[in-house]
């Protein structure tokens, strides 16, 4: 391998991205979602870049998953033409521009009230109007109704708006709690039939427990983003090992304070804070026994103590992150490779889309 193609050649801290790893994780998704039977819709959170999610659609995804307008105006730019938004829309500003994106393209939303249905309703109309999912709290504790009952008095409310027409269920679980979303997804399901209201769509996600997905027979729709790089925290998910992940983050040392004391140009602004449960910031992928104890935002700390060989000032080292969609935010461009060999440097085109 030439000097100039290898990846340690790279001015850092800088994001790499192992190509074939990419493309595997995106098959091997793909493959048990066509065998489970349901849906992928790939969340592009965790990459932010078109020609990802290109690769995804060709893969056999339906559709993508977006958390905010902005950033769907990206893909949507990109020609990407069926994106669900996993978010409550609310605001004058954020309405008009919801109403341009969907006059150009297949657009869903999901909503967990009244209020948000309301702004939502006012602003298409019947000619055109928006699909919206009712978002279910099934143990998540983030958003969503809290019941059946008030899912289907929701999609009930929604079904009676010109502007708004009811596509479905959604919610963002807890891992390993499939069948606490089959049970709120059937009750609600029943309710729904009660009342001769159509339900679509019933939308579940998440990257960690995503394996165990045919658990929920009533699901019909998938939603993850982190497998298609995975990070530690699915590794320790029992997702994939580290031979999976496909994002390394390429870091120099520059000093050695003491013998059981390095320090890393790759600080919170490179490696994230997410600790996730973790008590250090990352794995070092060449010195696996090192442990990252600190942040700053242009320095880590690494205690040494544990190494039988220590890395010396000047050494390039790699370092898998906590949490891979952290950093994918952190960072204007990418270097994608093959094994070691760099090929290309990709811009994160939906950087910093954060309304």
């Amino acid at each position: 391998m030439a000097q100039d193609a290898s990846i340690y050649s790279l001015t850092t801290p800088a994001v790499l991205i192992d190509e074939n790893i990419v493309d595997k994780n995106i098959a091997r998704v793909q493959k048990y979602m066509d065998q489970a039977g349901l849906k992928a819709r790939p969340h592009i959170k965790t990459h932010k870049i078109p020609e990802f999610a290109k690769k995804q659609l060709d893969a056999g995804a339906i559709g993508i998953t977006c958390q905010k307008i902005s950033e769907a105006e990206i893909f949507a730019d990109a020609g990407i033409d069926d994106i669900l938004l996993t978010f409550n829309i609310l605001g004058d500003e954020k309405l008009a521009a919801l109403k341009k994106l969907h006059a150009r393209i297949k657009l869903g939303v999901v909503a967990d009230s009244q209020t948000t249905i309301d702004g939502l309703a006012k602003t298409f109309d019947s000619s055109r109007p928006l699909r919206v999912l009712v978002e279910c709290d099934t143990g998540g504790q983030r958003c969503g109704v809290q019941t059946p009952q008030e899912a289907a008095k929701l999609a009930k409310y929604i079904d009676g708006q010109d502007g708004v027409h009811f596509g479905g269920l959604m919610t963002y679980p807890l891992p390993n709690t499939e069948d606490d979303v089959e049970t709120f997804f059937a009750q609600t399901a029943g309710l729904l039939k009660a009342d001769n209201i159509e339900c679509e769509t019933f939308s579940t996600g998440g990257s960690p427990s995503l394996f165990a997905a045919e658990r929920s027979t009533i699901a019909n729709e998938y939603r993850a983003g982190t497998y298609i790089y995975n990070d530690r925290s699915l590794v320790r998910a029992g997702h994939c090992g580290f031979d999976d992940c496909a994002m390394h983050i390429l870091t120099t040392v520059v000093s050695r304070p003491t013998d059981d004391r390095a320090v890393l140009d790759a600080g919170s602004k490179a490696l994230t804070s997410d600790l996730l449960g973790f008590t250090d910031f990352g794995y070092v992928v060449d010195y696996p026994e090192a442990v990252i104890t600190g942040l700053s935002e242009e320095h880590a700390v690494v205690d040494l103590s544990a190494c039988t060989d220590k890395p010396k000032i000047g050494e390039k080292i790699r370092i898998i992150p906590n949490h891979t969609c952290v950093v994918s935010n952190l960072m204007d461009n990418i270097y994608v490779h093959m094994d070691g060999e760099f090929d290309r440097k990709i811009e994160v085109a939906a950087r910093g889309r954060v309304w």
